[in-house]
């Protein structure tokens, strides 16, 4: 018995140690690389503090929509809704942000509606959408804000942000600057 105890408690302490300090130190210090140094993206505007790493809920029409959020758009609770495409909670909810959408863009047809508009993330705190998901808007947010959709999409288009390293993930918008850009137009 002393010949597996005796290993096993000296394998704990080194995953301890290393899980503990060598592999979060290391984490750290990668972190130091990037931008802001690993505290996320702080952006100011007229006297406000957001964080562009975070969705923020957007339901007004004059705004471009986030991706909904199965946590209210709260950090300190990230996750899902855990409900499967075919439970009848979930698809109701998706009916009901579907309908909502409709109502709001009246000159969109249902088949146009890019998924991540009625549906949650993983984590209910994606800040991005797809070019299409904010195209698909600007009708709304031309006639609400009395500009010309070129315009609009011109701002869409400023806000492309291509894949990481151009071949990791799909191109997106982050809908926050989006919408702050938006403001500053005139």
């Amino acid at each position: 018995m002393k010949q597996h105890i005796l290993p096993a408690i000296r394998l704990t302490i080194v995953t301890l140690i290393f899980f503990s300090g060598v592999y979060t130190l290391a984490v750290l210090g990668m972190a130091q690389l990037f931008p802001n140094h690993g505290k996320g993206e702080l952006i100011e505007q007229n006297g406000k503090r957001y964080y562009a790493n975070i969705g923020q809920s957007f339901t007004e029409d004059k705004y471009f929509n986030s991706r909904p959020s199965a946590v209210g758009y709260n950090a300190a609770g990230s996750g899902g809704s855990n409900k499967g495409p075919s439970n009848e909670e979930y698809l109701g909810v998706v009916q009901a942000r579907i309908d909502t959408f409709l109502v709001h863009n009246p000159g969109v047809g249902k088949a146009d509606i890019p998924v991540e508009l009625v549906t949650a993330s993983g984590s209910g705190l994606d800040p991005d959408i797809s070019e299409k998901a904010a195209l698909v808007q600007l009708q709304r947010i031309a006639k609400v804000r009395n500009l010309p959709q070129q315009k609009l999409e011109q701002l869409v288009k400023e806000h492309v942000s291509g894949p990481l390293f151009g071949m990791f993930g799909p191109a997106k918008i982050n809908v926050l600057k989006l919408n702050l850009a938006l403001d500053q137009l005139k």
